[in-house]
């Protein structure tokens, strides 16, 4: 679904004949739900000031009779009304998101981003697109919320709170509706500021561990990092494709992994760095 709408309905339409608020889309002089936003409005939003036109959406019913939705709640002195905006997750396919989506809905969120991933998962698209045109709404003045329905909806842990200190920086409020830490939390409140250090003493203690691992390794004469994906025949490919000054990731694109568990999927760009890299070093001290 285009969240163009979303952005536009952040503001009152300045139309003296429409002056519609907030949170409703705009209508006509009719009485009718309009099937455009009035360019007076649009233009309110930096990303759409040079558009022709914004459609409204289906779900907003345009041609029927214009009636007034709730105004987004006021989050901060310096907006008019704020967004807030739902994510729900559920960890398998089998799981029902139903409980979520309804108490999302019962809140009053203006859109919700849902997916079936697992905590596990390295990317959450649906999240980081929430996280994306929130960034984007309050980039243009607009106070935003995250709303969940529990914190660990969002992540556990070091995940958790390398998310809220993304939030904190770009000032979005964040909201969950159940659980320990339920309740709406300002980026400059505690519960950011206990996220925020417990992140970094996570991280600390992750690369303090790390580190002495490497070195009990070491001590060990135990190699330290996981298979070789790496061949000479892979090696010798790089080394023609750099010759000719193609990118490093160019260079994996073209090259595949022959052996493991990885085997015929591409080498990462990073692979192919420390590769060329270790070859380098290894010729420049023979």
């Amino acid at each position: 679904m285009n969240e163009d709408f979303l952005r536009v309905e952040a503001h009152d339409c300045p139309m003296s004949a429409c002056a519609a608020p907030a949170g409703s889309p705009c209508r006509t002089g009719r009485g009718r739900v309009a099937a455009q936003y009035h360019t007076a409005r649009f233009r309110l939003v930096p990303a759409l000031a040079k558009a022709l036109n914004v459609a409204v959406p289906a779900l907003r019913r345009p041609g029927s009779v214009w009636v007034e939705l709730p105004r987004p709640p006021a989050a901060d002195a310096g907006s008019a009304s704020g967004v807030r905006l739902g994510y729900a997750r559920a960890s398998t396919l089998r799981q029902s998101l139903d409980t979520q989506l309804a108490a999302l809905a019962e809140a009053g969120v203006s859109r919700v981003f849902s997916e079936k991933v697992s905590t596990r998962a390295l990317r959450r698209p649906e999240l980081e697109r929430a996280v994306a045109l929130a960034g984007e709404l309050r980039a243009s003045g607009v106070a935003v919320t995250l709303v969940a329905h529990e914190h660990k909806r969002l992540g556990r842990g070091i995940e958790l709170a390398a998310l809220a200190e993304q939030l904190r920086a770009a000032d979005i409020g964040l909201e969950f509706l159940t659980g320990e830490l339920a309740g709406s939390h300002d980026p400059t409140g505690i519960v950011f500021t206990v996220l925020a250090a417990m992140s970094g003493s996570e991280r600390e203690y992750i690369r303090d561990r790390t580190l002495e691992g490497h070195e009990t390794a070491r001590a060990n004469g135990t190699a330290i990092g996981g298979a070789a994906v790496t061949d000479p025949a892979m090696l010798s490919m790089a080394l023609h494709l750099r010759e000719q000054g193609q990118s490093l990731r160019a260079i994996a694109a073209q090259l595949v992994i022959t052996k493991g568990a990885k085997k015929g999927q591409h080498p990462s760009p990073a692979t192919v760095m420390r590769m060329l890299r270790d070859h380098d070093d290894r010729t420049q001290h023979s």
